[in-house]
């Protein structure tokens, strides 16, 4: 038997490494517009001019009242964690959100219904997550069980709309997988949560969670259950992007 006809162990991945700016070029220009926000601020600006930026684009009450538009479109355009500090929590949640949730599901997701339901899938989680969690934080600061200040926190970044993205890329797992995989997407947010302000956790837990049931929610569109039509002899998803 010929040994170069059989299939090596890194066949699959470097086939979906050719294959991703074929299939998801949508995807592909928006991780390297993340990569590029992301070295300006940490290293092309001040630290005080990098807080002004991204505290006029975070997604806070105040800023939602007084410019909603920027802040909603402009905090998605930076991730909120670390390429470098390998043994941080904050890179865990950066492979999670930015390398799990945009890289290879919101992939999975442009190759499975194209460019425009996978954008909408994105910024709809992060536009409503945002916005819900915004009613959230009013109704606890009503309450108390939030500070004051959180009207004016930093808040900024793709891991709602990835998150969003995470529950509804349950479809892309084989269906012994899907519980579990359900069970991670809503549990790792809660792995940092903090409950010291009262009975809710920290507002970033509680929108994390908010992007989670709304990626679940879609689950049950029929729009969301069919597979966008291909032509005769069109790879699959699965071969082309390296999930199922």
């Amino acid at each position: 038997m010929n040994s170069q006809s059989l299939p090596r162990p890194w066949d699959g991945p470097l086939r979906a490494v050719r294959a991703y700016p074929r299939r998801a070029p949508l995807t592909l220009a928006y991780v390297c517009l993340l990569l590029a926000s992301h070295a300006w601020v940490v290293y092309g600006l001040s630290a005080d001019r990098a807080d002004t930026v991204l505290g006029y684009l975070s997604t806070n009450l105040d800023n939602l009242q007084d410019h909603p538009l920027p802040a909603l479109l402009g905090s998605a355009l930076f991730f909120d964690g670390t390429l470098t500090d390998v043994t941080s929590t904050d890179f865990i949640g950066t492979l999670i959100t930015l390398g799990l949730g945009v890289c290879c599901f919101l992939a999975w997701v442009e190759y499975r219904w194209g460019k425009r339901r996978a954008a909408a899938v994105f910024l709809g989680g992060h536009v409503a997550a945002t916005l819900l969690t915004a009613a959230v934080i009013t109704v606890a600061l009503q309450h108390g069980w939030y500070p004051t200040v959180v009207r004016q926190s930093l808040d900024y970044g793709v891991s709602y709309g990835a998150q969003t993205v995470l529950a509804v890329a349950t479809l892309a797992l084989p269906r012994w997988g899907r519980l579990p995989w359900a069970v991670f997407v809503l549990a790792w947010p809660l792995g940092g949560a903090d409950w010291t302000t009262g009975p809710l956790p920290d507002f970033t837990t509680v929108g994390h969670l908010i992007a989670a049931v709304l990626g679940f929610g879609l689950l049950g569109v029929p729009a969301f259950r069919r597979r966008r039509v291909r032509t005769a002899g069109q790879p699959s998803a699965a071969s082309d992007l390296g999930v199922r």
